[in-house]
């Protein structure tokens, strides 16, 4: 037997023995029933092109299939049976054949939230789409992570950076037509943007058929989207507001928002309805009242204007029907408000201008609805946006700010890691800002200041001060572009405008409550 021959038939093993241990995981991880086990194993050799097997009694003890995929793949392409660039594509059928089929995933999830309720369903469902390989846990472990000034601070090493909506918009354009769009239900089980392993539950949202899925990138725990089961353009209005609070009544471990459905201060998936959440709670939910006012109509609820730096509200009650009206009285409000000394134009040739992004999580005061205030507008000197990061940031962040980063938790591109090690370089060795990062002037003249004068003469500092250093420079400028977003950069004037709303001052709540009826 000569050598290729040999090690073609080595490999041709390692296939198999993959393919065994990834039965086997699946029957303890994914709930693959042993009576299927034959019938996938054949599936994934269909897939490969097998035709014959040798049993190999290969199991896997790993609690992710990184390993045993990622040896089956590589086993693959030595024997020829996919290409190098196919690995990811095959790594997708496999576990697609391996998950259970959608039906039986949902009942699986009623049934859990029958006997244990939502919170102990949606856990179910976030740890078998990881362990199906969905939710890209390992890549997610990757990305550096870290709290300043208040805010959190991410590098998304697997996200592409795209510096406008439009160019985010067409990174979401679907060739074709089907599916309409790289949210719409259609995608579950669709090989063409390798989701075969996508699995959805169904959600009850004002009487209409929404779906919950999990993001395979998510930015925090268990983050995931709620998505209207029609293709219709994202919405804030009245009924926004009461479908947050039905999702957070069955689901009350979670929060969820929506971006403003407006270019540049909205997501980049705006043509089609769908809020997003999860899991963890954001700088935002924690930030105090900076001022507290109510609604004569509503007693049983507080307005709080937030100390944070865009421009950010909190209705706090119990009631539903509280929550939705004042929500919708400051939506109305804010989206017919007009400020030219403060560039804010609610309307103008091009349409809307100003929209609310809203948030619900439920604590022990009862619901919390955050409104963020935003506008879109543009001018010669910023035709970005007005209230847009501004240009000096870009180096660090240019990308449009959506609800995520506007309630604290910041998703930087994978760019920094090299372009922030060449600067904690030169920081360490005493050095001159490299050229190849000289669009970073604005934050090296304030590291170096940080830092402190003994850094000269070609005298550096020890890198562990420097990293420190770097990322307290991170957190501040995005302090700094949430400011840019700031519609209010004197929170007086957000209380003038809640004022305008109807709205009272919260000490005025205890003496007679006529004169805010005036």
């Amino acid at each position: 037997m000569n050598a290729r021959l040999e090690a073609d038939e080595a490999s041709l093993a390692q296939v198999y023995a993959a393919i065994d241990a990834l039965v086997q995981y699946a029957m303890r991880r994914l709930e693959l029933d042993v009576r299927d086990a034959d019938w996938a194993r054949n599936r994934i050799f269909e897939l490969f092109g097998l035709e014959s097997y040798a049993p190999t009694g290969a199991t896997s003890d790993d609690w992710l299939p990184d390993e045993p995929l990622t040896r089956l793949c590589e086993a693959a392409v030595k024997t020829g049976l996919c290409m190098q660039d196919e690995q990811a594509d095959y790594a997708d059928a496999v576990m697609g054949i391996l998950s259970m089929p959608p039906a039986a995933l949902q009942n699986r999830f009623g049934d859990l939230e029958r006997d244990r309720g939502g919170m102990a369903a949606m856990r179910w469902l976030y740890d078998y789409c990881v362990a199906n390989n969905y939710v890209k846990q390992a890549v997610l472990e990757r990305n550096p992570r870290f709290d300043a000034h208040g805010l959190t601070v991410t590098i998304n090493l697997a996200k592409p950076e795209f510096t406008t909506m439009t160019k985010a918009a067409a990174s979401n354009a679907v060739a074709g037509g089907y599916p309409q769009c790289t949210i719409c239900h259609a995608n579950e089980g669709f090989a063409g943007r390798a989701r075969r392993t996508l699995r959805t539950v169904p959600v009850q949202l004002g009487g209409e058929p929404w779906f919950w899925q999990f993001s395979p990138y998510g930015y925090f725990d268990q983050h995931g989207i709620c998505v209207n089961m029609r293709h219709i353009p994202m919405r804030v209005d009245r009924d926004t507001f009461g479908h947050l609070l039905d999702f957070v009544d069955r689901f009350p471990g979670y929060f969820l928002g929506c971006n403003a459905a407006l270019p540049r201060i909205g997501g980049s998936v705006l043509a089609h309805d769908h809020y997003q959440g999860g899991g963890g709670t954001l700088p935002m939910h924690h930030a105090k009242a900076w001022k507290a006012m109510w609604l004569p109509d509503c007693p049983d609820a507080r307005v709080e204007i937030l100390d944070w730096p865009g421009t950010a509200v909190r209705v706090v009650s119990r009631s539903r029907s509280s929550i939705i009206a004042i929500s919708e009285i400051i939506r109305e409000a804010w989206i017919g408000y007009t400020n030219l000394s403060l560039g804010i134009v609610c309307e103008d040739g091009d349409g809307k201008r100003s929209a609310l992004s809203p948030s619900v999580i439920v604590t022990e005061r009862g619901y919390e609805m955050s409104l963020i205030l935003r506008n879109n507008g543009v001018s010669a000197a910023l035709p970005e946006g007005i209230f847009h990061a501004h240009p000096e940031f870009w180096p660090i962040k240019q990308e449009p700010i959506g609800l995520i980063e506007a309630q604290g938790l910041f998703i930087l591109p994978g760019r920094l890691i090299r372009q922030l090690g060449e600067i904690e370089d030169a920081l360490v060795s005493g050095g001159a800002l490299p050229r190849s990062v000289c669009e970073f002037e604005l934050e090296w003249r304030e590291l170096t200041a940080r830092l402190g004068a003994e850094r000269g003469a070609g005298r550096g500092h020890d890198r562990a001060s420097v990293r420190a250093a770097i990322r307290d420079e991170l957190g501040s400028i995005c302090v700094r572009i949430l400011g840019n977003t700031a519609v209010f950069k004197d929170k007086s004037r957000t209380a003038d405008f809640l004022r305008g709303s109807g709205l009272c001052d919260w000490p005025e709540k205890q003496a007679a409550g006529a004169a805010c009826h005036d």
